[in-house]
């Protein structure tokens, strides 16, 4: 024995413990991570959502102001049915849920536009809290079952005028 050797003491603990300690660290700090990322992801989704609802007002806006049932979208930019200018949109908004200006459309009996909605994939977040307008939105199955500016199905008994409101 070499007389440097028995001064250097022995760890009591085995080799390949602190190797085994990193390996769960970082296990730990993968789960963390992905549950941060899906986390940020749904928040993200929450918020593109609230904006769809945002925009899908403007839209129904829209198309009430616009009176009649618009041919396209464009319309909506520019009415040539008066003289001079009138707007119901100042551009055609970008679903928050696709990135694109293109949206699905909703037709009546003559071709004319009468709801509007996202071509986003999935089930929505939302499931409560909508607006009475828009209660329907509760049982949507898909983004394109939230319909902007439909009107309601006609009923035997016409709604009263405060119903309307």
């Amino acid at each position: 024995m070499r007389t440097g050797d028995a001064a250097i003491p022995r760890s009591k603990a085995p080799n390949g413990f602190a190797y085994l300690l990193l390996l769960v660290l970082i296990a730990v700090l993968g789960v963390a991570s992905s549950a941060a990322v899906s986390l940020g992801a749904s928040i993200a989704r929450r918020d593109a959502e609230q904006h769809l609802l945002t925009i899908g007002a403007a839209f129904q806006q829209a198309l009430a102001s616009h009176g009649g049932r618009p041919r396209e979208l464009d319309e909506l930019l520019k009415d040539h049915r008066v003289p001079g200018i009138r707007r119901h949109l100042r551009r055609i908004p970008i679903d928050p849920l696709t990135g694109r200006d293109s949206w699905g459309v909703v037709r009546d009996a003559q071709g004319g536009i009468v709801g509007v909605h996202s071509l986003a994939p999935g089930k929505p977040l939302k499931r409560t809290g909508f607006y009475s307008r828009w209660k329907a939105f509760e049982e949507a199955g898909s983004y394109r079952d939230w319909v902007f500016g439909a009107r309601p199905p006609v009923t035997a008994t016409p709604p009263s005028p405060r119903a309307l409101r």
